[in-house]
């Protein structure tokens, strides 16, 4: 069954004809949900009559990103500028920085909107430092977990945090895309002391089509980065527990890449004859979906994942971490959500849905509640207004 999202205030177009706006997104890495945000922001701003561009990390992605690049390029009217910049903090950040200031600064733009910690410290102080020879652009940060994660009583946690709230001071707006996000950094980094706006993520109205699983699909998939953060390790861990409780051998996909990805490969080799992996690279998630017969997002710690939202909108069964901003998109049905960080419970879920497969209402129950809740098009409007009220302010 095929669901649309209805009409709602909120899909209202608040763009005057002739206040059209140059618009750039500043970024580290080009993956992943970020990727994903600002290239549906990207889309709505450029359908609008904006002029657009992109700067982020040269040293990222894959074939599959190169091939959303090239599907934006010949769109984005201030380009798409690839400039290397590290993960850790470090001396190239000087070098990646100065390049960073003269390429803003060529584009004349009125706002900068920058996402997660690095791109947002980028931004900020380049966005401030144009402001004392010429214009100043609006500054917008959206953290997108980010910093968030670390853990606030670790030396690590607190230097990222003082940080934070330095940088806030050269913030016009802050926009957080759920609630979690928003009540952890009040907590980690402080109450608010500028602007700030709570805009979910969401979906375009194609991507409420159900998925067709493959004939010869995996008992599971996984879909996201190789990192620890995810999960990814308790995922595979759990595996043969779930074929020793569920007395077969089973099976699973998982696609994507990230910084641990070759430690996964080692672990999946040493999980026994029970338990077959195939490790795949990033592809478009409804296809991903169809190879496996449920998604698992074992997630330690997320802010708003684009993976459930698609999931979910596609009626394909999942299984999912109560972590972040995932039990607002499940609402009432947040109680089937699994305990982060266990092995047991993750395990035991998994050999459920082999046993008992998705309710059909309550996958379609879910869907909906996505359809009604999470819309791009009300995001891109909401984040505009955000851009109004960000430039009416300085």
């Amino acid at each position: 069954m095929t669901l649309h999202a209805p009409p709602s205030p909120d899909d209202v177009r608040h763009d005057e004809p002739d206040g059209k706006l140059r618009i750039v997104h500043c970024f580290r890495s080009p993956v992943g949900g970020i990727f994903r945000h600002v290239r549906d922001l990207v889309d709505e701003q450029i359908k609008n009559g904006h002029e657009v561009g992109i700067i982020c990390d040269s040293n990222t992605g894959g074939a599959f990103e190169e091939s959303l690049f090239a599907q934006l390029k010949g769109r984005l009217a201030l380009g798409l500028h690839r400039i290397p910049m590290d993960r850790a903090v470090g001396p190239s950040d000087i070098r990646a920085t100065w390049q960073l200031y003269n390429k803003i600064r060529s584009l004349k733009i009125d706002v900068l909107h920058s996402h997660g910690a690095k791109g947002g410290a980028y931004a900020r102080l380049i966005g401030t430092a144009m402001g004392w020879l010429g214009k100043r652009p609006a500054r917008l940060y959206c953290p997108h977990g980010g910093s968030i994660h670390y853990d606030q009583t670790r030396l690590s946690g607190r230097i990222y945090f003082r940080l934070e709230r330095f940088l806030e001071r050269l913030t016009d707006r802050l926009i957080f895309v759920s609630r979690y996000e928003r009540e952890g950094y009040f907590a980690k980094v402080g109450k608010t002391k500028c602007p700030h706006s709570l805009i979910y993520n969401g979906l375009r109205e194609e991507e409420f089509v159900p998925v067709t699983t493959s004939p010869d699909a995996a008992d599971f998939v996984y879909v996201g980065m190789m990192r620890d953060l995810k999960g990814v390790d308790l995922f595979l861990e759990a595996l043969p527990l779930v074929a020793r409780q569920s007395g077969r051998p089973v099976s699973a996909v998982l696609i994507g890449d990230g910084p641990d990805l070759d430690r996964y490969r080692r672990l999946a080799d040493g999980l026994g004859n029970n338990a077959t992996t195939t490790f795949m690279s990033p592809m478009p998630v409804r296809e991903a979906l169809a190879l496996g017969k449920c998604l698992v997002v074992p997630s330690r710690a997320e802010s708003f994942p684009y993976i459930v939202l698609e999931t979910l909108a596609a009626q394909h069964p999942l299984i999912a971490t109560r972590v972040g901003g995932i039990p607002e998109i499940y609402q009432d049905h947040s109680d089937s959500l699994v305990e982060p960080g266990s092995l047991a419970a993750l395990s035991q879920a998994m050999e459920m849905s082999l046993q008992q497969p998705a309710d059909p209402v309550f996958v379609l129950d879910l869907a909906a509640n996505v359809a009604r809740n999470f819309s791009s098009t009300a995001m891109a409007d909401k984040v505009m207004q955000a851009y109004r009220a960000a430039l009416n302010d300085a």
